[in-house]
């Protein structure tokens, strides 16, 4: 009788508790990753030019309208301009375009309608699953 009871009740809802939790977790996480968008610009050097896009995370705004940011990736239009890859490239564009960015000329990406679904998704699963913990 205690294994039935074990085993048909209280388990379940241990896998399900412990599920909940992980989902909680990742949309949690999904909701605090900050505003991503991609900044372009031109860079010329030794009569060559290509076009950089640099794709970008907010971490702060200042009051002067500068962009504090951090570098996700990056590439050159021209594949010939330089080549560079991955951390070495990333570095090279830190030290291009420094840590702040003009807050007007960044294109963000479109996160809100994502950020309502997650949070509403959220809520669900806590007022649904609510009573079977």
């Amino acid at each position: 009788m205690l294994g039935y009871i074990y085993g048909h009740h209280i388990r379940p809802n241990q896998r399900l508790r412990s599920a909940l939790i992980d989902v909680k977790q990742k949309c949690i996480a999904a909701l605090e990753e900050g505003n991503k968008g991609v900044y372009r610009t031109i860079v010329t050097d030794n009569n060559k030019s290509s076009e950089l896009v640099v794709e970008i995370r907010e971490l702060a705004v200042t009051q002067n309208g500068q962009v504090k940011v951090q570098y996700l990736s990056a590439f050159y239009k021209n594949p010939d301009f330089r080549t560079k890859k991955g951390d070495a490239l990333l570095k090279e564009v830190h030290g291009l375009l420094g840590e702040y960015l003009p807050l007007n000329e960044i294109e963000w990406y479109e996160v809100t309608e994502r950020h309502e679904n997650i949070k509403k998704y959220l809520n669900s699963v806590t007022l649904t699953h609510h009573n079977l913990l």
